[in-house]
């Protein structure tokens, strides 16, 4: 590898890093310089096992030939087109792509560059349907605590982690919370869906007492609650939903960002639990991570209600500067093919036994409180060190690292999403590393 590749920067001050302890990290810089497949290479030349598929995105590992030969070869062919009143052919081929995999009647895309951005299309088009079918009392939106919906001000403001809202101000108002579904002391080291916890959904119609109906536009969730920890939605949570918001005229979304393409073992949420939503957003895993890029799917019944008035007038203001960028668009349409050729979008259903096994196995360990699964991905959720929140995952993140392994954590829990070609043998290493970094934590 040439020095090119490997040499560090001497001067870390310009750079103020996202959700990073800065101080920290320039103190002590962790380097990535390349990347294959299930592994990264550091700065001083050793493999990383990819332990979290970058932030959830590269659900086909790391620099895939195919995606890779598409960038380039549309960078050198038509690196940009205009978004409004222009198109480009890639941007219509991979919409239809992409409802070919979305579940059954969600038939129309409209692109973003971001989940955050994907989340903000989403709550604009819900008060936006409401308002086009003479609804327009519907304002209020619903989400859920410890839900996480990117860092804009609209999802941040139906988020409900603290540390993402408390700086910020008001934020949007009309909006309220349902209460998560984490319930460790009934739903501990369960595998799968918890038992216990369904009857939480019914915490919306106390919403919707509270509010009226005829207030509320939309509820957004996130099928399984990534960012945040890994909560997994209790039996019949998410049918309940939909039925109350089905009763009420509600639009449900279903943040799939981190769901999105594969993650659980369908190409999306809302197909693995076999509930269908009115809208739903995505982003990482559409271009492999490679590209920002997302998209927000919804239903024939809502693009429709757009679709009236003169022809010559634009029917809903809002998009992006890069909405459907064809370089981007050509990451995504051979991540697809990447997905296709070797079953990507469903691997996870053939190995999420194996990998439930080997994370549960984890059991015993040192300071280990509780184990959740679903799919490919998992959290191990530890005793936070007294009156030091999040320092002893913190403390298992860099020996995880100094031990070859990149791993996520969120408070005290460490969340594990490792691209969707990893190996048996590869996911015995990643747990064998984690086994001894327990042991090492204090």
């Amino acid at each position: 590898m040439s020095n090119r590749h490997i040499a560090t920067p001497n001067d870390f001050r310009a750079f103020w890093m996202p959700f990073t302890a800065n101080r920290q990290f320039k103190q002590n810089p962790r380097m990535l310089v390349g990347a294959k497949d299930m592994h990264f290479t550091a700065s001083d030349g050793r493999q990383i096992l990819d332990g979290t598929a970058g932030l959830w995105c590269v659900n086909a590992g790391h620099c895939r030939p195919k995606i890779t030969e598409a960038i380039a070869q549309q960078a050198g062919e038509l690196d940009y087109a205009p978004a409004f009143q222009m198109g480009h052919p890639k941007a219509f081929e991979l919409a239809n792509r992409l409802v070919d995999i979305a579940p059954e009647g969600m038939n129309h895309v409209l692109f973003t560059n971001s989940g955050s951005e994907s989340v903000e299309t989403a709550l604009k088009v819900a008060l936006a349907w409401h308002r086009a079918r003479g609804d327009g009392s519907r304002t209020r939106l619903i989400g859920r605590e410890r839900g996480y919906h990117g860092v804009n001000f609209g999802g941040i403001s139906v988020g409900g982690i603290v540390a993402n809202r408390k700086m910020f101000g008001t934020l949007l108002t009309g909006v309220d919370h349902m209460p998560h579904t984490h319930q460790p002391a009934r739903n501990a080291f369960t595998r799968g869906q918890p038992e216990h916890g369904g009857d939480l959904a019914s915490e919306l119609e106390r919403i919707v007492t509270l509010h009226d109906a005829s207030t509320i536009a939309a509820v957004i969730v996130e099928p399984v609650a990534g960012s945040t920890g890994v909560l997994i939605p209790p039996k019949g949570y998410l049918q309940k939903l939909r039925e109350i918001c089905t009763r009420h005229g509600i639009l449900l979304i279903f943040d799939e960002v981190i769901t999105g393409y594969g993650r659980l073992g369908a190409p999306f949420a809302a197909q693995y639990y076999d509930v269908m939503p009115d809208i739903i957003t995505t982003a990482k895993g559409l271009t492999n991570g490679v590209i920002p890029m997302g998209a927000v799917f919804v239903t024939s019944a809502i693009h429709d209600a757009f679709m009236q008035g003169p022809e010559h007038l634009i029917e809903f203001f809002h998009g992006y500067t890069y909405s459907g960028n064809p370089i981007a668009s050509a990451a995504a349409l051979a991540t697809l093919d990447t997905y296709r050729e070797e079953g990507l979008l469903t691997r996870a259903a053939e190995l999420s036994p194996y990998w439930e096994e080997q994370l549960h196995s984890l059991k015993g360990c040192p300071h280990v409180i509780d184990i959740r699964n679903t799919g490919l991905i998992g959290a191990i959720e530890l005793e936070p060190v007294a009156g030091e929140p999040t320092k002893r995952a913190f403390s298992a993140f860099l020996r995880a690292y100094e031990q070859g392994l990149l791993i996520r954590t969120t408070g005290d829990i460490i969340a594990l999403s490792p691209p969707l070609i990893i190996s048996k043998e590869q996911i015995d290493q990643l747990f064998d590393t984690l086994r001894k970094v327990l042991t090492q934590v204090d």
